[in-house]
Formats: C-alpha cells, structure tokens, sequence
C-alpha cells in the first residue's frame, strides 16, 4: 500500500510540473507573441485607418498593449485628424465628404479581435472598439457635387483594403461620454455647437466585396444608436436654459424619443420683464413623451437637414406671460425686423438648421396667456386646456415651400377647461409680411367663466350670460387683424369696476354700470327683434407684442363690438356722463346758493335782534 500511494503520489508531481512548463510555455510564447505582434498590429491600424479613408485621415497613438490570448489591444492617447491638402485633392476629384472629423482620446480599446482567422483567412474580425470620453469635432461644409448621392461611401473602401484584408468587420461601436463639437462652414462666423456626454453604438460595421452597395446599410453600417441622459443649453440671451431629459434614437428604425423638453425661464413672471428692461414676453414650455418617426440620418449627416415624417407630443404646457406695467419699449439692440417677425411661422423660417416634419399630432397639451395690468393691479389669464391637434407642413426648405406654401393647424381645445373650441389655421411660409388666416368656434358656453379675464383685463364683471357660439374668422400679419366675429349669446349683464386703493380691490361702479346694461349692452343677439349683430374688426398690431396678443385683442375687440360697447356707444355713454356730472354740478352749486342765501338770513336776522 506505501508503495502504491508513493507511485501515485510520484504521477501528481509529474502532471504537475508539466502542466507548469507548459503554461510556462505557453505564457511565455504568448509575451513573445504581444511583443512581436505590437509593431504589426501598430502598423496594420494606421494602415487599414489611411487606406479605407482614401488617404484622407491618419491615427496616431502614444502606446499600444496587446493581449493575444484575449484578443485585445488598448492604445492610448489617440488621435484620429484629417490630412487636410488630401481634403482639398479630394474637392478637386469631387470625392471629398460633406463632414471633416478630428477625433482625441486617452484610451482607445479592441476586444476580442481573432488573430488566427487574421492570418488564415485575411479577415480582421473585432468583437467591440470602445471610445472613452472622446472629444469629437466634426466640420460641415456642403458640396453640390454630393448632392443625392446615396449613404455611402464616394469609393468603396474595399477596393482600397482588398490588396491585405478580404474582410474587415466590427461588431461595435461604442462612443461613451463623447463630447461633440459641430462647426458649420456653410455660414460666416457661426457660433459652434457644442453637446457634452453623448453615448453613441454603431453596429455591424462590415468593409468587404459587398457591403457598400447593400441597400440596408448606411456608410457600411447595419444601425446608429444615440443616447442622451441629460442636457441644458442656455440661451445666448441669458434669460433661458433649454433642457432635455433622456434623449434616445435608432437610425434602422428612424425612432427619437425625447422624455421631457423644457425651456425654462430664469427668472419669476414679475422679474423677468425688469430684467429684460420691457413688457418683454415670458415663455415656460414644458413638453413630455415626444416621439419623433421616420428621421432621415443619412441626409441630417450630409447636410443638416432635419426630416421627420411624423412627431407625437403626449402631454405639456405653454405659459405665456406679460408684464404690462412695464410698458412696450423695447430693447434698443433689437431691429424692427427681430422686433415683429415673432410668430409662430416666422420663428420657424429664422430657424438657422433646415428642418421638414410632414405631422406634428398634439395631444392634451394646456396653452395659457397671462397679462398683469397695473391699473386693475391684477392678473388675468386665459387658458386653452387640453388642446390636441395636427401640424402640417412644418418647414422652412425652400423647395418644399415652392411646392407647399402653407403649414396647416387644426385644434380642438377648450377655453378656461370649459367651453369647447375649434381652431384653425392656415401660415404662409413665403409671405415677407408674416401672414396667416385663422377660424374657429367656441360651443354653448357660461359667460361668467369669462370673468377671470374681463375683470382683471377689462374692468367689467359679468353678471350672467349664456354664449350659445362665437365664430370667427380673420386674416392677420405683422401689421395687425382684419376680420369678422359672430357672437350668438342672451341673458347678458355687466358691471363695471374700477380698482379702490382704500378697499385695495376692485369695486363696483354702480351708476356707470346702469347706464353701460342700460344704454350700451346688447342683452341678446341676435336681439329681441330677429336682429344678429355681426361684428367686422380691423384690428392694428402694437409693436413688439406677441402672437397671443394679436389672435387675444383681435377677437376681443369683435366681442366688444358685438355685445354694443362700440366707438360710437362709448362715446354716447360719455355724453351721458358728461351731462350726468354738469347735472350733479348744478345741483351743488344751487344747494350751496341755498345754504349762502340762508346763511345770509341768518346773520341778518341775528344783526337786527341784537339791536
């Protein structure tokens, strides 16, 4: 039994010593293998970056670490910069790319790369290329000569690599935490854009006798993957910050998915005109659950032009404020152009990037306008709440204009969550003058809800009313409204207010009151008589006031009008007045006569008792 247990004992040893030597071995040809296949794993990059670029970008690296056994490298201090003289040879031959990218990093790393397929086959195959926080900087600069050209590349690269590789292919691309720099050159002086913590995948890069004609790939790839978690722009005149929350897309689809959009202002509603130095419009928007369908990456590669054909918005809101105390100057640095030119077609053609969505579908998104009127010393609002829709034609490309000029709108919303509005309107996009139509009706409606708008804006309280429906109907542009209001309503009474300072609150002006349901408001309309009041407006636009205000005080006034509080109504009741206080006069200065005349009595009276 010793002598058994010392053989086996004797074996162990002897499995083991081997298997030592041969990790040793093994070890040690792997180190001879990193070593020796550094300078041809150095070599073969830089050659395989130069040749299937068309000799238009070189790489180059501090260091490079290889594990054969792994299959992985890792090179250091990247860089990857254009050769600029071959960028202009390439202009000449009219091959040269739209975009010119400069790439740095610290750490570039290749996993699982097969050395042996490598040699035996000539095909490079890498599982992953990772890069870690690069900085990326890409120049745009537009060529006729590459117009329509399909997403590809101008030579294929194989014909350049076939000579070592028959195939090389990459998995995965994988772009962490990039920071990218966009420099337009197709515009004089542009301001660079500038994106921090970028996530980019690119997928299945494949270079082989095939792979640049197949139609499911753009520039070689089978997909583009793009992520963004967090991201804040703040406006160049400081009284914004744009956000986005969770951007994410992917080009085989054409799908974007934004969680949440915001343009946040950066100060209070009563702050921010004092700091603006004028009744300067205040805008919070915050939009949720936007999806963006069929993008088209290739051309916004190309060319910067965004394309959708579809964009979904769930859920949001546009708050619009306005501090009227503050009066409507304006910021003397602002042209009259930049002054007027704020609706909402004409902000979209002073849009620098070329944009096209065919449809933008709204769904239960609340938009409200707030003014503050100092005389009142009060804040009123109107609200449209739950306002869904469709946006056609949203564009500013020149040649869809020639093509379409208008871009549609058709709303359905409710006014102060209320009363049921249809809305539509028609934007010219080639009109100078800014110019649009816009039509709607408002359905069965109690008037006193209007209330928190006419008090604090108007100074009238209404008392009762019923709207049975208000239609409309106007063509408008930079200089003001023209159009025609039908408001049917009955039942209706007013008072109206004036602000105590004494009471500090509005109060009831009772005897104007009698007078304005008396001699000025239409009760009824159409009125007791079958007669229908039709109220045309021509509405002209102050200077420096928004889009909301013109479509607000464009069908205020055609309200105005069509309950009787006309020019001509307004200018009777003064009358009335006037005569009602020259009456009240002459009845003071007779009372006072009396009480002078009876004074007199008296004192004479007391004069001749005394003597």
């Amino acid at each position: 039994m010793p002598d058994t247990k010392r053989k086996k004992y004797k074996i162990i040893k002897w499995i083991a010593s081997i298997t030592l030597i041969v990790f040793a071995l093994l070890a040690g040809f792997a180190w001879f293998l990193n070593v020796k296949s550094q300078p041809i794993l150095t070599n073969r990059i830089k050659t395989l970056l130069y040749k299937s670029t068309d000799s238009l970008y070189t790489i180059s690296f501090s260091k490079v670490s290889t594990n054969i056994l792994t299959g992985s490298a890792t090179l250091y201090n990247v860089k990857i910069i254009p050769d600029t003289n071959r960028f202009n040879e390439l202009i000449t031959l009219k091959r040269a790319p739209n975009n010119l990218y400069t790439v740095s990093l610290k750490k570039l790393q290749v996993k699982h790369f097969h050395p042996l397929t490598l040699y035996r086959h000539q095909k490079l195959q890498l599982e992953e290329v990772i890069f870690d926080k690069p900085e990326v900087v890409m120049m745009n600069r537009q060529f006729a000569f590459n117009e329509n050209r399909p997403p590809r590349p101008i030579k294929s690269p194989y014909a350049m690599i076939s000579q070592n590789l028959k195939e090389f292919s990459i998995n995965n691309i994988l772009f962490r935490d990039a920071s990218f720099k966009y420099i337009n050159k197709n515009v004089l002086n542009a301001t660079p854009f500038a994106i921090d913590d970028l996530n980019i995948t690119l997928t299945d890069l494949l270079v082989d006798s095939t792979s640049a004609e197949d139609p499911d790939r753009f520039y070689l790839l089978k997909d583009v993957i793009i992520n963004l978690k967090d991201y804040t722009y703040p406006t160049p005149d400081k009284m914004y910050n744009i956000k986005l929350n969770q951007l994410d897309f992917k080009a085989s689809t054409g799908n974007l998915r934004i969680n949440k959009f915001q343009v946040e202002p950066l100060y209070d509603e009563m702050k921010f005109g004092k700091v603006a130095g004028y009744a300067k419009d205040r805008f919070h928007i915050q939009m949720s659950d936007i999806l963006l369908n069929g993008i088209d990456l290739p051309l916004y590669i190309s060319k910067q032009e965004f394309r959708a054909k579809e964009m979904a918005i769930a859920n949001g809101f546009i708050s619009v404020f306005n501090d009227n105390s503050l009066g409507k100057n304006y910021d003397p640095a602002d042209s009259l152009e930049n002054r007027v030119r704020r609706f909402p077609h004409q902000l979209l053609q002073n849009i620098s990037a070329p944009v096209l969505i065919q449809k933008i579908k709204l769904k239960d998104v609340d938009v409200s306008y707030a003014v503050y009127n100092p005389e009142s010393q009060q804040r009123g609002k109107i609200s449209f709440e739950h306002t869904s829709g469709v946006f056609k034609n949203v564009t500013n490309l020149t040649k869809i204009k020639a093509i379409n000029p208008v871009m549609e709108v058709d709303l359905k919303t409710y006014l102060l969550g209320q009363g049921e509005l249809d809305l539509n309107f028609n934007f010219d996009l080639l009109d100078k003058n800014g110019g649009f139509a816009y039509k709607g009706q408002l359905h069965t409606f109690n008037a006193r809800v209007l209330n928190q708008i006419t008090k604090p804006l108007g100074l009238v309280r209404i008392n009762r009313g019923i709207i049975d429906k208000l239609r409309f109907n106007f063509k408008a542009n930079n200089d003001g409204a023209k159009g025609k209001v039908d408001f049917y309503y009955y039942d209706l009474s007013v008072a109206l207010m004036k602000n105590d300072p004494d009471k500090d609150h509005l109060v009831t002006r009772g005897l104007l009151s009698i007078l304005a349901n008396a001699l000025i408001i239409n009760a009824e309309n159409p009125g007791r008589d079958g007669k229908f009041t039709s109220a045309s407006v021509n509405y002209s636009r102050i200077e420096n006031t928004s889009f909301f205000n013109l479509i607000w005080r464009s069908l205020f006034v055609g309200i105005k009008n069509s309950v009787g509080i006309t020019d001509e109504k307004q200018e009777e009741i003064r009358k009335h007045i006037k005569n009602f206080k020259e009456m009240q006069e002459n009845h003071r200065l007779r009372k006072q006569k009396r009480l002078e005349r009876r004074q007199q009595r008296e004192r004479e009276q007391t004069r001749n008792e005394k003597r």
